[in-house]
């Protein structure tokens, strides 16, 4: 199972970002997925999650209304657009992949590396 997350970057307060995670090595399709992320000094936090078909999709209340996630099953591609971005949004992204759709991160069986997310003028 391999899941490689990129887009992170520096981005001033009120930009966008795209983050993409690229699956191989198992049945993507088959799979619910989430973006969780880690700000310095603090735990894991459940940002998104989205279930095999696409058509569920849940958010954390800090980003609601301004991150959407989305999926392509047939590119095994998971995206996370990110718009309005504030200093708090600041944090290491990880995409993680479960067989049901949750909001607890413990729920979560393969992760990827992370993609730094830098928000700072």
């Amino acid at each position: 199972v391999q899941l490689q997350a990129s887009g992170g970057g520096l981005v001033q307060p009120g930009g966008s970002l795209r983050l993409s995670c690229a699956a191989s090595g198992f049945t993507f399709s088959n799979y619910a997925m989430a973006w969780i992320r880690q700000a310095p000094g603090k735990g894991l936090e459940r940002v998104s999650s989205i279930n095999t078909g696409g058509v569920s999709r849940s958010y954390a209340d800090s980003i609601a209304g301004r991150f959407t996630i989305s999926r392509d099953n047939d590119q095994n591609t998971l995206y996370l657009q990110m718009n309005s971005l504030k200093p708090e949004d600041t944090a290491v992204y990880y995409c993680a992949a479960a067989k049901w759709a949750s909001r607890e991160v413990a729920a979560y069986d393969y992760w990827g590396q992370g993609t730094q997310v830098t928000v700072s003028s």
